[in-house]
C-alpha cells in the first residue's frame, strides 16, 4: 500500500505564493499518472494540474493556468506545485493523488492513491 503525505499548505495573503509537495511512502513506487486537486467546503473536488512522468507531459486547469505549476523532483521523489497570484477564491483542501495507470490526470476516478490533503487559505 502506498501512501502520499502533501505538506506546505498555509495562510497567505491574497497575491502571495505557496508551494505545495507531496512524496510518496516507498520509492519504488512508479506512477504513471498524478494529479493535484482540490476542494474548498461545499463544492466539488475540482482538478488542478496533473504529470505524466513518464513522458514528462503537465497539464494545468484552463482557470489556473499562469499562475500554478506543476513539478516534478525526481532526486528528491516529490510532486510539487507552486501556487503563485493566490486569490481568495483559492481557499481550500489540495490533495495528490497518484495511479500506475497511464490515464486523464484531471478525473479522479484515474487515481488509486490519495493523499489526505494539505490546507490553503488565502485571505
Amino acid at each position: 500500500h502506498v501512501q502520499l503525505v502533501e505538506s506546505g499548505g498555509g495562510s497567505v495573503q491574497a497575491g502571495g505564493s505557496l508551494t505545495l509537495s507531496c512524496v510518496a511512502s516507498t520509492n519504488t513506487y512508479t506512477a504513471h499518472c498524478v494529479g493535484w486537486f482540490r476542494q474548498a467546503p461545499g463544492k466539488e473536488r475540482e482538478g488542478v494540474a496533473g504529470l505524466h512522468p513518464g513522458t514528462g507531459n503537465s497539464y494545468i486547469a484552463d482557470s489556473m493556468k499562469g499562475r500554478f505549476t506543476i513539478s516534478q523532483d525526481k532526486a528528491a521523489g516529490t510532486l510539487n506545485l507552486t501556487l503563485d497570484s493566490l486569490k481568495p477564491e483559492d481557499t481550500a483542501m489540495y490533495y495528490c493523488a497518484a495511479d500506475r495507470r497511464y490515464g486523464a490526470w484531471y478525473q479522479g476516478s484515474q487515481y488509486t492513491y490519495w493523499g489526505r490533503g494539505t490546507q490553503v487559505t488565502v485571505s
